[in-house]
């Protein structure tokens, strides 16, 4: 066989692959898809998820299921999907066992940059800043005054991961003597925060909604890039003048490691299509999230950019919070 003979066979073989990954593409799923989540039923970011997943359904003409792993920090979650290998499932993830779990966690069961494929954003869970409602400052410049002329007297919580390491890395920068009081619920926070046995409270700001509207609570700032309205016309932490504040609560999906680029590509503009739909996200803003769905390329940007905040912080405070 001649050379030109041979180009032409291998020119044939390259069609014919892309046309079957194409193809691919274009068929899967071709039975019930597994959406594996580190949270429990319930939250915010799993009511999410049921969202996109209930759309994806119809789309994909197959069930998707949502399998709840909660515990270690979302670490037995991905840890489970990645073991599993299968091309039918899918994790919907928040930033901690991506960004935060491989700075602090010796001995990780997995590695993120290699074990996981980065599909798409899905949705900006809105974290805010919320203090005691009477407490005498109502904003952020407000908030490190009092605490300058009132050292040690502020008490502050977080939720584990981003909220944490972005407020311990305030306190720290900003050399102010605040003390950190940890919790393992979310009831009891919102109870202490409402009561002032606690001061500060940053998490999702779906946790503290009820105690906004009661006047028990009230927000300094939102950490994203963004005004949400529906806590109020609240500024954003950049536009109060403390930009190493700010942080995407971000929820996105992945796949495995071998997953086909053709397939990951139809997922995203699937995902793509729900965010855009305004009754979806009317949903998503009574959960306090934001939807935020783009490429491939532009999460794993956002991933990037995240792991390398929370390194960042990990140094300057001397570890994890």
């Amino acid at each position: 066989m001649t050379a030109p003979d041979l180009k032409r066979l291998a020119t044939l073989a390259l069609f014919m692959v892309a046309g079957a990954d194409a193809s691919l593409a274009q068929t899967w799923p071709q039975r019930p898809v597994k959406v594996v989540m580190p949270l429990p039923a319930g939250t915010g970011a799993d009511s999410g998820l049921r969202l996109y997943a209930d759309r994806l359904s119809k789309i994909w003409g197959q069930p998707v299921i949502v399998e709840n792993r909660p515990g270690a920090e979302g670490v037995i979650a991905v840890s489970t999907f990645v073991k599993a290998h299968d091309d039918h499932s899918l994790l919907y993830s928040y930033g901690g066992p991506i960004t935060i779990s491989p700075v602090v966690t010796k001995d990780l069961p997995y590695d993120p940059a290699k074990d996981l494929v980065p599909i798409t954003s899905a949705t900006e869970n809105v974290l805010g800043i919320a203090a005691n409602g009477a407490l005498p400052f109502s904003n952020l410049g407000g908030l490190e005054a009092y605490a300058r002329a009132h050292p040690g007297q502020i008490n502050w919580t977080a939720t584990a991961g981003l909220p944490q390491f972005i407020f311990a890395s305030f306190q720290k920068t900003l050399d102010l003597d605040m003390v950190y009081v940890p919790y393992k619920d979310i009831g009891p926070a919102l109870q202490d925060l409402a009561s002032g046995r606690i001061h500060l409270y940053v998490t999702g700001s779906g946790t503290f909604r009820a105690l906004l509207q009661s006047g028990a609570a009230k927000v300094l700032a939102v950490l994203g890039r963004d005004r949400f309205h529906p806590i109020g016309d609240v500024e954003t932490v950049a536009e109060a003048g403390y930009p190493a504040l700010a942080g995407d609560g971000f929820n996105g999906f992945f796949g495995n490691a071998d997953m086909k680029p053709e397939v990951r590509d139809r997922i995203a503009a699937d995902v793509r299509a729900i965010a855009a739909d305004p009754e979806v996200r009317e949903k998503l803003a009574g959960l306090s999230q934001l939807p935020r769905a783009g490429g491939p390329d532009d999460f794993a940007a956002m991933i990037a950019a995240q792991s390398r905040q929370i390194a960042d912080i990990a140094r300057a405070i001397g570890g994890a919070p």
